[in-house]
């Protein structure tokens, strides 16, 4: 959560109150929050002309909205054709091994959340992976493994 995070009320005094705004709405409750939970989008539609099936099925069908927390540490996966080429499955199954994760959960201590991403832009890198903010190249499983311990 930010330190900013506004309340709701805020958000949709910025957003709007109109089902057109569900997405906007969307967007700033994850901003702020770093998830949406299911309590925050009841109580958008309680408070807007959004229906609750509308706003949840958008938030479920478009994959930047996240409907649990983060762990601490954010694992992306590129799964780009050079990656896919150079070995990304193996790396998410040295991440599996590791940690005791698949994609898109998070490790029961909230240490890690495990995501693919189409694409890190860092082709040159295969097989790549971002933690946090972090680009980590050219892996092979153990130098994944030894940047897992790292953390």
């Amino acid at each position: 959560m930010s330190d900013n995070a506004r309340n709701i009320d805020q958000i949709i005094a910025m957003c709007g109150r109109e089902e057109a705004a569900a997405i906007p709405i969307l967007q700033a409750i994850q901003h702020d929050y770093g998830f949406i939970s299911k309590e925050q989008m009841k109580e958008v539609c309680s408070k807007t002309d959004i229906k609750e099936n509308r706003l949840f099925g958008i938030a479920t069908f478009y994959s930047q909205f996240k409907l649990t927390p983060s762990g601490e540490n954010l694992i992306r996966i590129c799964k780009g054709t050079a990656c896919h080429v150079r070995g990304a499955d193996n790396l998410i199954d040295v991440i599996s091994e590791e940690l005791g994760i698949g994609i898109g959960e998070t490790t029961a201590d909230n240490k890690f959340t495990l995501e693919t991403v189409a694409c890190l832009g860092c082709c040159s890198l295969a097989p790549a992976i971002m933690i946090n903010n972090e680009v980590y190249g050219k892996l092979t499983a153990d130098k994944l493994r030894g940047i897992l311990n790292e953390f």
